[in-house]
Formats: structure tokens, C-alpha cells, sequence
């Protein structure tokens, strides 16, 4: 059977994308990256609570190097501004240099070297809105890159790819995903901060899903 890996963050998208498509891709590997992000040390130990949960093998990948050359609030030592959802604005202020071509290309280099037929990542209808390496346009040219740069020409796939926020909790909740590991706060610290902007996107689309039950668990008071 053909077998895949996941890129997982710990947030909403990449937890809906593992506990939805486990069976169907055969998910064998997450890879899960730190490369300074506010919520690093939260977001892996997250991502480390889901892939024991789902049972499947979990690799952390540093990036130093992307931390260096990261200006952003969602790297840099200052504020996350408090922004209109889904803007310009918002996306300028969290922007990380190239970050999801890279992150597929790392894993498109474990696809050739272990055999994986597909790769899989979170990328989703709202954040590619605003962020362009959340389109379907970015997936399909990064999905033909692969057939000339990789021997074993790994498919990319965004399964969430035409569904918003509300949606995807939609999803997960149906598909029994473990939302109470969810960890989607820009934000270091227990819980989510609930004022970023991924903590408000999370928040609105579980009230819309009347799944006011995880905003006990997951946010500050």
C-alpha cells in the first residue's frame, strides 16, 4: 500500500488533515519543524501528543538558519499586532520567507530516500486567501516540481484545500479528531492566548460548530 507523510504543526489544519486521511494515505510520518516560531516548544509537544495518539512516527526538523532571516512577529522578539482577520495586514505580520515550499521540499527529500508516495499539508480556503503558499495554484506547481527533482516524484495533496475554518472543525469533530491537543496560538504559554489571530480564526469556527467545550479547554480564561 502507498504511504505518506504529513507536515504537522499541531494546529487545526494539520491535526483535520492526519485524523481525516490517516487510512486513506496510509500516514506513516509527521514532520514537524522548529525554526524559532513563538510557540515552538508548544507546538511540538502537540505534535508529539497526536502522533503517539494516531500511532505514527514523528521527526522534528530544526531550522535555525530560517529563524535567523525571519523579521516577523511570528519569529522576531516583539508584538503580534492586533489585526483584521484574514488581511494583508494580518498575513504580512506572521509571514515566514518561503516557508511552506521549503518544508515540502524537506519532506519531498524523506519521500525520496524511504519511498513515500504522497506528502500532505494543511493548507486550506481562508489562509489562502492571504497567504499564496496556501493556494491550490501553489500546490499543484510544487506537486510538478517534484516529478523532475525527486526520483520517486511524490504527490502533494491538501485535502482541506476548498474548506474553510468552520468546516474543517466540521470535519474533525465528525472524524473523532483529538481537538483537545490542538495547539494553533502564535503565542508561547499553557494555553491559547486567544487574541492572535489563529486563536480567533480556532475560536470562531469551534462556537459556529457549537463546540464551546474546547474553548474551555484549549484557551485562557
Amino acid at each position: 500500500m502507498n504511504k505518506a507523510i504529513v507536515l504537522l504543526s499541531g494546529g487545526l489544519d494539520s491535526v483535520a488533515v492526519l485524523g481525516c486521511t490517516k487510512d486513506r494515505y496510509n500516514i506513516e510520518l509527521a514532520l514537524t519543524f522548529d525554526y524559532g516560531q513563538k510557540s515552538a516548544k508548544e507546538e511540538i509537544a502537540a505534535s508529539r501528543k497526536i502522533a503517539d495518539y494516531y500511532k505514527i512516527k514523528h521527526k522534528i526538523i530544526e531550522l535555525d538558519w530560517l529563524r535567523d532571516i525571519t523579521r516577523t512577529a511570528l519569529v522576531a522578539d516583539e508584538t503580534l499586532p492586533e489585526t483584521e482577520l484574514g488581511t494583508s495586514e494580518s498575513a504580512k505580520a506572521v509571514w515566514v520567507p518561503n516557508r511552506n515550499a521549503l518544508f515540502l521540499n524537506i519532506a519531498a527529500a524523506y519521500a525520496d530516500s524511504f519511498g513515500y508516495e504522497y506528502i500532505l499539508f494543511g493548507a486550506n480556503k481562508d489562509e489562502g486567501q492571504t497567504f499564496p503558499d496556501n493556494t491550490e495554484e501553489f500546490r499543484s506547481l510544487v506537486s510538478k516540481l517534484f516529478e523532475t527533482s525527486t526520483l520517486k516524484h511524490p504527490k502533494v495533496i491538501a485535502p482541506l484545500i476548498n474548506y474553510g475554518k468552520n468546516d474543517i472543525v466540521k470535519i474533525a469533530v465528525e472524524n473523532s479528531v483529538p481537538l483537545e491537543f490542538v495547539r494553533s496560538c502564535y503565542n508561547s504559554g499553557e494555553k491559547h492566548c486567544g487574541v492572535c489571530e489563529s486563536c480567533r480564526h480556532l475560536k470562531r469556527a469551534l462556537i459556529a460548530n457549537n463546540r464551546e467545550d474546547y474553548i474551555d479547554i484549549l484557551f485562557e480564561k
